[in-house]
C-alpha cells in the first residue's frame, strides 16, 4: 500500500480530476447566486450553439450522396457526432451538479460510463491517415478507402474507446458492495469509480492510446512533406494536406490536456484559493467545451466542398422559414 503523502497527493490528483469535470460544483454553496446563473447559462448557451451546428452538419451530410460515400467526410460527420453527444452529457453532469447534487450511484454509473472523449484522437488518427494516403498512394486510394473499411475502422474505434469504462464498472461491481450503488453520491468518475487500480490503468491505457496516436500524426505529416517536395505540381492539394495534420495536431494537444489539468488546477488553486470557483470553471471551458468549436471550423467552413453545400442548405432553410413568416 502507497504510504500517507502518495495517497494525499493521488486524492488531491483525483479531486481536481473530477472537479475540472463538473466545474467544482461540489462547493457551489461558497458562490453567490449570479455567478451561478450567468456560469450556468453560459455553458447551456455554448451547447445550444454548436448543437445546432453540429444539426446543421450532420443533416448536410445525409442530403448529399458524395459525402457519405466518401471516408474522409464520413469519419468527419462520426467526430461531430460524438462531439455532440459528448458535448450534452457534459452539459447535462454539470446541469445536475448544480441543480441536484447529488443524484443515486447507479444513475451516475450510466452517466459516466457512457462519458467518454477517447474516441476523437483515434478518428483524428484515422483521417490523417486518410490524407496519408490519398496524397502519397492515389492511385490505390480507391482500393485501400473503401467504405467497409471505414465503417470497421470507426467499430473498432468505439469498441477501444468503451473498453476502459466498461471495465471501470465491472472492477466497481466487483470491489463495491452492491449497497453502494442505491446510494446517493456527487457524480463524478473518481466518486464512482474509487479503486486506486482503476486510475493507473486509465494513466497506462491514455498514455498508450495518444502516444499511437502522436505518432500516427507525425508519420503522416513527415510523408506528405516528403511528398510535397518531391512533387512538381499539385502543390495547393499538399498544403492543405498538410495543413489539416497540422490541425489534427493541434486538437491532439487539446486531448492531451486532460493530463496537465490536473496537477496545473491544484497548483493555482493553491496559489490563489480565493479563485478556485472561477479557475475550475475557466479549466472546464478550455478542456472539455471549447475544443469542440473545432471539429465544425476546421472541417465545416475550411473544406471548400462541405462549405459550399452546407451554406447552400443553411440558405435553403432561411428562405423556407421566411416563406412560412409570409404565409
Amino acid at each position: 500500500m502507497p504510504n500517507s503523502t502518495s495517497s494525499s497527493a493521488l486524492d488531491l490528483l483525483l479531486s481536481n480530476t473530477s472537479s475540472t469535470l463538473t466545474g467544482g460544483a461540489q462547493d457551489g454553496f461558497q458562490e453567490s447566486f449570479s455567478g451561478i446563473l450567468i456560469k450556468n447559462m453560459v455553458a447551456v448557451l455554448v451547447w445550444l450553439v454548436l448543437s445546432i451546428i453540429n444539426c446543421s452538419m450532420v443533416q448536410t451530410f445525409l442530403r448529399h450522396s458524395l459525402f457519405y460515400e466518401n471516408p474522409r467526410y464520413i469519419m468527419f460527420i462520426c467526430m461531430v457526432i460524438n462531439d455532440a453527444v459528448q458535448l450534452s452529457l457534459l452539459t447535462a453532469l454539470y446541469e445536475i451538479s448544480y441543480i441536484f447534487r447529488k443524484i443515486h450511484a447507479s444513475a451516475c454509473c450510466l452517466l459516466v460510463t457512457v462519458l467518454t472523449t477517447r474516441s476523437t484522437p483515434l478518428i483524428l488518427a484515422g483521417m490523417a491517415m486518410e490524407r496519408y494516403i490519398s496524397i502519397c498512394f492515389p492511385l490505390h486510394y480507391s482500393q485501400m478507402c473503401t467504405i467497409p473499411r471505414t465503417l470497421f475502422l470507426i467499430c473498432v474505434v468505439f469498441i477501444l474507446t468503451a473498453t476502459p469504462p466498461i471495465t471501470d464498472l465491472l472492477v466497481t461491481i466487483v470491489k463495491e458492495p452492491p449497497s453502494f450503488f442505491s446510494t446517493i453520491i456527487f457524480c463524478d468518475h473518481s466518486g464512482l469509480f474509487r479503486d486506486w487500480a482503476i486510475y493507473y490503468k486509465n494513466w497506462v491505457f491514455d498514455g498508450t492510446y495518444l502516444s499511437f496516436v502522436a505518432l500516427t500524426l507525425l508519420y503522416a505529416y513527415c510523408k506528405i512533406m516528403l511528398a510535397a517536395r518531391a512533387a512538381s505540381a499539385g502543390l495547393a492539394s499538399l498544403k492543405r494536406a498538410r495543413n489539416t495534420v497540422l490541425l489534427h495536431g493541434g486538437q491532439l494537444l487539446l486531448c492531451m490536456l486532460t493530463f496537465v489539468v490536473p496537477s496545473l488546477q491544484a497548483a493555482l488553486i493553491s496559489l490563489f484559493p480565493h479563485l478556485s470557483m472561477e479557475i475550475r470553471y475557466i479549466f472546464f471551458l478550455l478542456v472539455y467545451i471549447i475544443p469542440r468549436f473545432l471539429s465544425p471550423m476546421i472541417y465545416g467552413f475550411r473544406d471548400e466542398q462541405f462549405r459550399k453545400f452546407w451554406a447552400r442548405d443553411l440558405s435553403c432553410v432561411s428562405v423556407l422559414s421566411d416563406i412560412k413568416d409570409i404565409v
